[in-house]
């Protein structure tokens, strides 16, 4: 174990973070959302469709001085942790620490608990928010990595997996991809950011998806293949004449990202979770 050094986080630090990342993700969009929005305006040919993006960006606008929700669905809190090997939390649960970050955020920002504590049969609210949903990750290094992104669902419930076979190929993908967008249709609050897992298991392709709605819109994926795959299906996706807010035009999605894992040499899982334009993420490392 020779040169082994420790890093120690304490739990607090780690509620205090993911608290103001939260209330950030919530009040203020991401310049790349933003800046990619006023691009599709200038191209958007429909004047119905460029009206509702205006309305979009001011929409954008005033959450960000008013310190505000952007959107009345203030989502379920995924929080993605990426914790370096060589650190060592101090002083508390991790897990409760996260959903204590949840809990001062909601209340604190007046933001809307919309969590319910059994799925199927009570369903009744938590009256805070939580729990949180905590994806972790142990990798290199004595940093910790944190993703918040508060997932609304109008456009969680018109997301899709399917369990393609390796017949379907590059077609099968492209037409799954596009029929879930094409066929959400207004429900998820287009323009929207679709995050796509290829690869892996099921759980494996749907978690890849989660993290793809918050890569930066100014990215691409680095394999040109994959980078080009996205970009055919950002074309189709934006020519099915769904348009913002779903009542036409050519800006029906924002960007397609992209992820792929090694699978199985009898799988092909792809997993498709919407993002709607209130595309709430921030990130920090400490």
């Amino acid at each position: 174990m020779g040169g082994y050094t420790v890093r120690e986080i304490a739990a607090a630090q780690i509620k205090d973070c993911v608290k103001e990342l939260i209330l950030e993700a919530s009040y203020v969009i991401g310049r790349d959302v933003e800046e990619t929005m006023m691009q599709f305006k200038e191209e958007e040919p429909s004047p119905s469709g460029r009206a509702v993006l205006d309305q979009l960006l001011e929409n954008y606008r005033i959450a960000r001085e008013e310190r505000v929700a952007i959107c009345q669905d203030t989502g379920m809190c995924v929080v993605f942790l990426d914790i370096g090997q060589q650190v060592h939390i101090t002083g508390g649960d991790l897990t409760e620490a996260v959903n204590s970050a949840v809990r001062e955020a909601y209340n604190e920002g007046y933001l809307r608990k919309s969590v319910v504590r059994d799925p199927l049969y009570d369903r009744v609210n938590t009256r805070d928010n939580t729990p949180a949903i905590l994806h972790t990750r142990i990798v290199p290094g004595d940093k910790l990595d944190i993703l918040v992104t508060p997932k609304g669902f109008g456009s969680e419930n018109m997301s899709r997996i399917k369990m393609l076979v390796p017949a379907d190929g590059e077609q099968g993908v492209v037409d799954f991809i596009v029929n879930t967008v094409v066929e959400a249709g207004p429900n998820p609050c287009p323009p929207v950011i679709v995050g796509v897992g290829i690869g892996g298991t099921m759980e494996m392709a749907a978690i890849l998806a989660k993290r793809m709605t918050a890569r930066p819109l100014s990215e691409a994926n680095p394999d040109p293949r994959y980078a080009a795959l996205e970009e055919t299906i950002l074309s189709k996706i934006n020519a099915s004449g769904v348009g913002p807010a779903g009542i036409g035009g050519r800006t029906t999605a924002l960007k397609v990202n992209i992820a792929a894992s090694p699978t199985h040499i009898a799988g092909l899982p792809v997993a498709v979770n919407i993002c709607c334009h209130a595309a709430r993420h921030a990130a920090r490392t400490m």
